[in-house]
């Protein structure tokens, strides 16, 4: 059953950064995934805390279909960044930021497993956008 969470807008538990996910996370990220799905139309991810849970946890639409990452790390980066403008489900408005033409990320999936990928485009940009939100960072 799907049940769509409602999107936090309080800067200073946004502001807080977000603790290691585990296994028994696992109906969190289920949440989150069915938060994007509701969303769909105005939203490409979310990190946990914009659910209201602080934990590392984020998810990403690509063009393929959404990937979840538990306590994603972004462990290499191009030289290359580029200005965007960005919004996000809790902040009104756009607001500018810098961000890598290509990463490379660790991440878990939600059984724990450990996974390295490469993402460039507007998929690294999403993925860096949500860690920024695991870490407190506000755009």
């Amino acid at each position: 059953m799907q049940l769509e969470k409602k999107i936090v807008k309080d800067i200073m538990f946004l502001r807080l950064k977000s603790v290691p996910a585990t296994k028994e996370d696992s109906a969190a990220a289920q949440d989150l995934a069915d938060t994007l799905r509701a969303n769909s139309e105005r939203c490409v991810g979310l990190a946990a805390n914009m659910i209201g849970v602080r934990k590392n946890i984020i998810i990403v639409q690509t063009q393929l279909a959404p990937i979840i990452m538990l306590n994603p790390r972004i462990t290499a980066h191009s030289d290359k960044s580029y200005e965007a403008e960005e919004g996000c489900l809790s902040l009104e408005g756009t607001r500018k930021t810098l961000r890598y033409e290509k990463i490379t990320v660790e991440y878990c999936d939600t059984a724990m497993k450990k996974h390295t990928g490469s993402f460039s485009g507007f998929t690294a940009q999403i993925i860096q956008h949500e860690i920024d939100h695991c870490n407190g960072k506000i755009i």
